[in-house]
């Protein structure tokens, strides 16, 4: 492409190609570059067969290409002229560290666009059958993330304070810490026999949802076990999933008029 290059920071949805925006599908096919996450699924960058593809994902405490990498492989890009994609799972604000990249290519003088993307925060238990408020049971819902930031000099969240001032907890990227949660939410005031469900692969065919309680998820030995990506819905509305939920949702797996039909 001709004149100044640009990025678009594309959310890619929480794994089901459907789930894709109309306009992050636009883009994509447009791409000179796409700049993608692991857990992007590869039936969207098919979407651009002559764009260059740079996979910089990430897998859990192995992070084989840092952030500062990331920006400057972005900035690089767009100033050789290309329309640049940056393909990120869920929304890119949603602990994507999409802001990061957004104030990163703003001081480097970048032009930068900003399409949200359906995160799995919402989507995942809306496939498992459960919503996240309920006029009779939950009238506050909060995001939260289970994996401290090393560089910050006190916790990333305070789980004394959310423990009974939200209905309904969705932690994102949280299994390894589910135990120390789980005690830390019972510790300030949450019910042990609070319902709890676990998501793993939301709205892919893989996609597996099992339920417990939070006094269970406190020993290891007794937890259900599910591995990353994975998301844990902690409160009362759990317990409406086996009234709505005809097993988990079927995801469409096709994007475009495929979807629709």
């Amino acid at each position: 492409m001709s004149g100044p290059g640009r990025v678009a920071l594309v959310g890619a949805g929480p794994g089901d190609p459907g789930l894709l925006t109309v306009r992050g599908l636009a883009l994509i096919r447009a791409a000179d570059v796409i700049v993608h996450d692991r857990l992007v699924n590869p039936t969207l960058l098919d979407e651009a067969p002559a764009a260059e593809r740079i996979d910089v994902g990430k897998q859990p405490g192995a992070h084989t290409v840092s952030q500062a990498e990331i920006n400057a492989i972005l900035i690089a890009q767009a100033r050789r002229g290309r329309l640049v994609v940056r393909l990120k799972g869920g929304d890119p604000f949603v602990f994507g560290r999409g802001g990061e990249e957004a104030l990163a290519l703003r001081t480097a003088g970048v032009p930068v666009e900003v399409v949200p993307g359906v995160s799995s925060a919402l989507a995942g238990p809306a496939a498992a059958g459960i919503p996240v408020t309920h006029r009779r049971l939950a009238a506050s819902f909060a995001v939260v993330t289970g994996q401290e930031d090393e560089t910050r000099t006190r916790p990333s969240v305070d789980w004394a304070a959310l423990a009974t001032a939200v209905d309904t907890l969705v932690v994102l990227m949280g299994s390894r810490a589910l135990p120390e949660i789980a005690h830390a939410l019972i510790a300030h005031g949450r019910g042990p026999e609070t319902p709890v469900a676990l998501i793993h692969d939301a709205t892919t065919p893989r996609q597996v949802t099992l339920t417990t309680t939070l006094a269970a998820l406190v020993d290891p030995a007794t937890a259900p076990a599910l591995p990353a990506p994975m998301i844990a819905v902690i409160g009362e509305v759990v317990s409406l999933r086996a009234s709505i939920a005809l097993g988990d949702l079927v995801p469409t797996a096709a994007i475009g008029r495929e979807a629709l039909t």
